[in-house]
């Protein structure tokens, strides 16, 4: 892997127009029909952006995505155009693309996040706990803390502006917003595309307990995964090594950054989980890079 150049918190490209900024990524219109992908060093929880980048944060997701589309590429059509990112900006544009872009097609983005589990955690095992169910999704009894689920579930979730928490919704409620036939399609892709995925990681002893996908429409109405896939960013990944039901697994995500952020205390008081975020401090920066760093080394491996 190509180390980073520097750390880039927000992007500031001069040559292409600036579309949007997300919790992470920085996109660019490349003519009508590509979009530069550039994924910055932000790191955000609770659905807040913190102040403090990640070093090199950008350049592991990128990487991680790229693996995963190639290996996934069977399973349904995915945004990337084979294209080079440097080969759309400025000379003195590159230390900000290289390593950390992805040139891809212009979709129509769907508005649901696919959210696929197969283990019982997080929200989902609070959620059970209160009515035995995720999402609406009935479950049977007597399941632990990071029970693995008797199938892989579909929860999705209505996507949310920047600083929003996206709101988990039914699968019923996916075929109001898009219709049945494509509410159908991404609930099966999804399934399909995480468990091929979790085939490929057991096999380097990482365990994907949950992970959202994103799918657009291309010019001619094709179903395309799109934005990143399978990244600490967007799963939970487990060591298989250490994993045990009933308790909170480590893991390879940010999932180390929301613990202590659940600890701070401002003037006395647990931080709201609202802007601004309090500073995080070099040691869990440290940490959660390597974290990062170490579930890259183990996926692609030989």
């Amino acid at each position: 892997m190509t180390s980073p150049v520097s750390s880039v918190h927000t992007s500031a490209l001069h040559s292409l127009p600036l579309l949007a900024r997300g919790k992470v990524r920085d996109n660019y219109a490349v003519g009508d029909r590509r979009i530069l992908m550039v994924a910055s060093d932000r790191l955000s929880a609770f659905d807040v952006i913190m102040g403090e980048p990640i070093p090199g944060k950008g350049v592991l997701l990128t990487q991680m995505a790229l693996f995963w589309f190639d290996k996934l590429g069977y399973v349904c059509p995915n945004h990337l155009t084979g294209d080079a990112p440097e080969s759309v900006v400025a000379a003195d544009e590159l230390p900000q693309v290289q390593g950390r872009s992805m040139l891809v097609k212009r979709l129509k983005p769907l508005p649901v996040e696919a959210v696929v589990r197969g283990y019982l955690a997080g929200s989902g095992w609070k959620e059970y706990q209160e009515n035995s169910a995720v999402c609406g999704v009935k479950l049977p009894p007597g399941l632990k803390n990071a029970s693995k689920l008797p199938e892989p579930i579909y929860t999705p979730a209505a996507k949310a502006a920047v600083g929003d928490h996206d709101e988990n919704i039914t699968f019923e409620k996916t075929v109001e917003m898009v219709g049945l036939d494509l509410a159908n399609r991404i609930r099966d892709i999804s399934i399909r595309l995480y468990k091929a995925a979790c085939e490929i990681a057991i096999q380097k002893g990482i365990i994907i307990a949950d992970t959202k996908f994103e799918f657009g429409l291309d010019t001619d109405g094709t179903l395309t995964l799109m934005d990143e896939v399978l990244t600490p960013d967007s799963s939970r990944f487990w060591p298989a090594e250490s994993y045990q039901e009933g308790i909170n697994p480590p893991s390879y995500d940010k999932q180390f950054v929301r613990d202590w952020l659940e600890q701070v205390r401002i003037d006395g008081k647990p931080w709201g989980k609202t802007p601004p975020a309090p500073r995080v401090p070099n040691e869990v920066i440290a940490k959660t890079a390597a974290k990062y760093q170490e579930a890259l080394t183990r996926l692609t491996s030989d």
